[in-house]
This record gives C-alpha cells, structure tokens and sequence, in this order.
C-alpha cells in the first residue's frame, strides 16, 4: 500500500495501466483468436478520436508557436539543426541496421511463393516532391493524409503573423488558447486510452498472431531484437548527450506512454499528441516540441529507414542477387533514408517507401507483395523508433538551443 502512495508510482501509474492493458490484451488475443473482433469498435473509437485531433493539433501547435515567436532568428535555428539531425540519426539508423544483415543473413532458407503484384505507376522525382510538399485545395490540408503541406501551411501562416506584428495579437493569442484547448482534449481522450489500446491490440493478436510464424520469421526476429538493441543504445546515447545522466533520467521515465501507444496503434499520427505531452514533462521548451514532433511524424522515421534495409537486402536474397560493393551499400542507405523521409505518419504510409525502392532497383513487380508484408510484420517496433526517435531528436535540438544547462533551467 505505501508503494501506491508513493511519488514514484503516482508518476509511473498511467504508464503502468498502460502496459498492463496491453498485456492483457495479449492474452485475449490468444486465447480468443479472430473471436477476439468483437471488441475492434471498442479500439476504434481510440483510434479515430486521435486522428480527428491530429490535424487541428498540428495547425494550432504549429502556427501559434511560430506566431508568438518574437525572435525568428530562433526559429531557423530551431528549423535548421531540426533537419541536420534528422538526417544524421537516420542515417545512422540506416548504417548500424546494414551491418548488422550483412553480418546476420536476413533471409536464411526461407522460401516464399512469388505473387504476381499490381502494377505500379512509375515514380517521377519532380512528381512526388510536389505532392509531398503541397496540395490542389486549401480543403485537402484538412486531411491527415496531407500532414507535410499541412505544417508547411502552419509555419508559413504563423511566420505572416508574427511578421505583422501587434496587429495580430489577437488572432496569434488566439491560436495558442486554441492550441492549448487541444492539449486539454488529449488529455480526456487518454482516459480511455487503457479500454481502447487493450481492445485494439487484443483484435490485432487474434487476428494475425498465428501468422507471425510463417516464413518471414527469421527477418522479423533479426528487426525485433535490433530494434530493442537501437532504443536501449542508441536512443540512452542521445539523451545523455542532451542532458547527461539526469537526461536518461527523464527520458525514460516520461517515455513509456508514447512508445506503449505507437506499438499498439503503429501509428507515428496516433502517438503525436501523447509525444507531445512526453516532451512537455522532460522539459523540452514549447517552441522546440511544437515544432519538432509534428515535422518528425512525416520527415524523420528512423525505424521504417533501418526497415527499408531490412526490405532491400531480402529483395536481393529472394532473387540471388548479390548484394555486395560499396556503391550498392551507398545507394541502399540513400534510399532508406528517402523512405522514411516519403513516408506519412499513419498505418499502410510504408507502401509510398516499398513503391520507392522497387523502383528504384528496377525489381519485378512481385518484389511489391513480398517487401509489402515484411512492412506490416515490422510496423509496430518500427513506428515505435520512429516515434522514440523524434523524441530523443527534440532533446538534441533542446540542448543545442538552449545549451548544455537546460536541464536546469526546468527546475
């Protein structure tokens, strides 16, 4: 009874409710197989009352932190150490993960029956940058779908604010009740978050449990266990270099929620607003996480970079071609680091990356399915990094920004 009293469970208390909805969950799932649907509308209510906040959440966050942001000059430098270390972390996350299936062979003995695919539309450069980066309709930025025109819209919007000055006080105070209005709507929606996570992992278990043990076996246990390697490595690493010991501190006791919310959704979209609420209790400044995150979500996944990896060496296992030279090493980490750049922030994102790589190795067409199911197998550690990446990024660009004490400056 004193434990429940304590302080340490009252700060671990809804992380632990959390992780023991899950696990429940798990056990549901396996004992109740596909039976296990009936309880999907309950995890559905979860999932849509995140997505339906995700976009006036990443309007309002965006546009009202850039907007009250007196000096542009910390803007662009937020912006630009923002996209330095995205690419950095990424491509580490691309290096470490291809050595790692150079030394373990991904694809073993395993036989798999080439299905014939539909065809795909041939990627234009030019094409797909446009579409990335804006939209037809001022309409279309009101989707999920279309996050990257959607932040850019945000910044741009409270970049015009901020450049008119008092004039637009009002609207820019505005903006930050409205953006505040939304972090209290998240909150709500995170009571019932046990009820809706447990009963959307339990159908995601009895539905495809069984088929986990099929010949994509060896791949998805190689990414599985690298993936608890990086985030116990790679992901300390960054939060002591952010804020040394008392960094790793903070980092993993506010971490839980985001990382038990993106297994379950394997949805970086789904996470935002719980990450934002896991950056605010480590610390990060609100300029930096308002900032950061939403452009994480959509440019900065270092999980589906070391995935596409995973996917490019087991293409060429599967057609016994050689993957070997370090051009081909250069070209495969380009392109893991351009896939998870291409990606969106919500489930199924990765076939726009699967579409990529079979492009761009001129693969056949039955190199989509096969490279698509590894995809859904590796989804949810996958969306986890990718989640936890953004976090630890935010930390990085916080103690560039505001130096090496910023810890203490939250005390």
């Amino acid at each position: 009874m004193s434990f429940l009293k304590s302080k340490a469970f009252k700060s671990y208390r809804f992380s632990l409710i959390l992780l023991c909805s899950i696990i429940i969950s798990s056990i549901i799932g396996i004992i109740f197989g596909k039976d296990t649907v009936v309880l999907k509308p309950f995890g559905d209510i979860f999932l849509n009352l995140m997505y339906t906040i995700v976009v006036p959440l990443v309007f309002f966050t965006i546009s009202s932190s850039v907007a009250n942001m007196i000096n542009l000059r910390r803007l662009g430098k937020i912006l630009k150490y923002l996209f330095l270390i995205f690419i950095v972390t990424s491509t580490i996350a691309s290096i470490v993960m291809l050595i790692t299936v150079l030394v373990i062979d991904p694809v073993g003995n395993a036989s798999i029956a080439l299905e014939v695919g539909e065809k795909i539309e041939k990627l234009s450069i030019g094409e797909q940058i446009v579409k990335a980066l804006t939209v037809t309709d001022f309409t279309h930025l009101l989707s999920r779908s279309n996050m990257l025109p959607l932040i850019i819209f945000a910044i741009i919007f409270g970049l015009c604010l901020s450049l008119i000055g008092k004039e637009a006080k009002l609207v820019s105070d505005g903006l930050e009740i409205l953006s505040k209005a939304m972090m209290k709507f998240i909150k709500l929606i995170m009571y019932y978050a046990p009820i809706g996570l447990c009963a959307y992992f339990a159908t995601l278990i009895g539905e495809f449990g069984p088929e986990l043990l099929g010949s994509y076996a060896r791949s998805m246990l190689i990414y599985y266990v690298f993936c608890v390697v990086y985030f116990l490595v790679f992901y300390t690493l960054y939060a002591y270099i952010a804020g040394k010991k008392k960094g790793i501190k903070i980092f993993y006791k506010n971490i839980l929620p985001p990382t038990i919310t993106s297994i379950a959704t394997q949805s970086s979209l789904a996470t935002l607003p719980t990450n934002l609420d896991a950056t605010e209790k480590m610390g990060v400044p609100k300029d930096i996480r308002d900032v950061t995150l939403p452009i994480g979500v959509t440019m900065h996944m270092e999980g589906s970079s070391m995935a596409a990896i995973l996917k490019i060496v087991f293409l060429f296992g599967v057609f016994n071609m050689p993957f070997t030279g370090i051009d081909t090493y250069l070209k495969a980490i380009l392109i893991a680091v351009l896939s998870g750049v291409v990606m969106s922030g919500i489930p199924g994102g990765g076939l726009i990356g699967e579409m990529l790589i079979v492009n761009m190795y001129n693969f056949p067409l039955e190199a989509f399915p096969i490279i698509a199911t590894i995809g859904w197998l590796v989804d949810p550690p996958a969306t986890c990094l990718n989640v936890v990446g953004d976090t630890s990024s935010s930390l990085l660009i916080t103690r560039i920004i505001e130096g090496k004490k910023w810890l203490n400056k939250q005390e």
